[in-house]
């Protein structure tokens, strides 16, 4: 009866191991070679995408803020350079 119980670990065990086996080999195949790089680059893509609307977003909340100013007549330079202007 013991050494069922231990033929049935070992079994387990080994079919665990040659599953983790197969799929690291998966990676290293052309198909999963494919696979990491179309991640990664659909990664890379999304954290642009979020840059450039974060960007927008900035630029249209400053755009917002110049044109506010420039309706009530108010200077920007102090805003732009509050140290005085650099060049004279």
């Amino acid at each position: 009866m013991r050494r069922l119980l231990w033929l049935g670990i070992g079994l387990a065990v080994g079919a665990l191991v040659v599953r983790a086996v197969t799929k690291k080999a998966q990676a290293f195949t052309p198909q999963g070679i494919a696979a990491s790089a179309r991640d990664g680059a659909m990664g890379i893509a999304a954290g642009v995408r979020s840059f450039v609307d974060d960007v927008r977003d900035g630029m249209a909340e400053r755009e917002a803020e110049i044109q506010a100013a420039f309706a009530e007549g108010l200077t920007l330079d102090d805003d732009l350079y509050p140290e005085g202007p650099q060049y004279r």
